[in-house]
């Protein structure tokens, strides 16, 4: 992993075209939220990409983001500082699969190797604002910082329709299949005749 060649050529394009998508405001939004969320004892990463990167390739950072959102019942028990690769990818797999249990949907998160080879931190970055929709939408407490930093999720509207309203409702054309108000066959000749043609000058 750590002796990675340079891309070259269409996978260096594609890297190219992946970092673009970065967003170093969603990137200091995302700072203040995770160091508000977790105290004090979280130090802030240096202003970049790459800052942003080595203070969450570890896990420790990202563990302790998701034990602060379950208040008492913590999800991840013990967190481990290591320099040991493979501990430090399987505190990054044990947040992804807290996130997940809290409600961030599979299509949001990103991979291990996203942030630890640092391949797609625009989904590192998209994983947390989903993050931070979510724990804001829930309003349990748990949320700590800016409640407008993230957007709310839309929440389910349900609704209970008693039998005699569904009933009624059945009764009901709806105009998107159109209407039949004002038809007439007026004029209308007999199904299966041929067309009369009358020439005008016989």
């Amino acid at each position: 992993m750590a002796n990675r060649g340079p891309a070259y050529g269409l996978s260096r394009e594609v890297q190219s075209k992946i970092d673009k998508k970065y967003d170093p405001e969603l990137e200091e939004r995302l700072v203040k939220w995770i160091i508000a969320q977790c105290g004090p004892g979280v130090k802030e990463p240096e202003k970049d990409k790459t800052g942003f990167q080595k203070w969450l390739k570890d896990g420790c950072v990202l563990c302790e983001l998701i034990n602060s959102l379950h208040g008492a019942n913590k999800p991840i028990k013990a967190i481990k500082t290591s320099s040991m690769a493979f501990k430090q990818m399987e505190q990054i797999s044990m947040f992804l699969k807290a996130a997940e249990s809290y409600g961030v949907i599979k299509t949001d998160m990103f991979q291990t190797v996203d942030l630890y080879e640092s391949k797609d931190l625009a989904a590192v970055q998209r994983t947390l604002l989903a993050l931070g929709s979510l724990a804001v939408t829930k309003s349990d407490g748990n949320y700590k910082g800016d409640p407008n930093w993230f957007p709310k999720k839309s929440q389910e509207n349900k609704r209970d329709f008693s039998e005699d309203q569904l009933n009624e409702g059945r009764n009901v054309i709806g105009l998107q299949m159109g209407t039949n108000r004002g038809a007439s066959q007026a004029g209308m000749t007999g199904y299966g005749r041929p067309r009369q043609i009358i020439n005008p000058n016989p």
